[in-house]
């Protein structure tokens, strides 16, 4: 990855590492939507092309935002997982899925993720991330995820 950047503000670095077409909704797709694998990710209602898709999963991983494995239920696809630096992005996505809501013309689909998002606030964000912790990490559930959860 490229270590030249604009500026040393973290908005702009922010923006460097994310700030394209592509990687926020990927990020969306793998951490709100459940999608692990290349076929997944490349059904989205926004129409990413393979190649774009294939690049940006690259940059992902080299910028620590994703690792890719082998799928130990399938030896030849790939699982990509969200590392810690990616999952405390929940809350961001969260909020921007909120502002959309309150700002653009969200189709209903979206419309009820973002309301569940906004209805839940940033305990139902915690819960979100302690099961992608344990789903992307494997580690094991707190207490408190249990308690939320059930």
């Amino acid at each position: 990855m490229d270590t030249e950047h604009r500026s040393g503000c973290p908005i702009n670095l922010t923006v460097e590492m994310l700030g394209d077409r592509w990687s926020l909704v990927l990020m969306r797709d793998i951490a709100l939507l459940g999608k692990r694998h290349f076929r997944e990710l490349l059904d989205s209602n926004e129409g990413i092309s393979s190649n774009i898709l294939s690049d940006r999963l690259k940059m992902l991983v080299e910028a620590g935002m994703l690792t890719r494995a082998p799928d130990p239920g399938h030896k030849q696809r790939i699982i990509y997982s969200l590392t810690e630096k990616s999952i405390a992005l929940v809350p961001v996505l969260a909020q921007i899925a909120i502002w959309g809501l309150h700002n653009l013309p969200v189709s209903p689909g979206p419309e009820r993720l973002a309301r569940m998002l906004e209805d839940g606030g940033p305990a139902y964000w915690d819960e979100i991330m302690a099961d992608l912790r344990r789903d992307h990490l494997g580690q094991p559930a707190s207490e408190d995820s249990q308690t939320a959860a059930g």
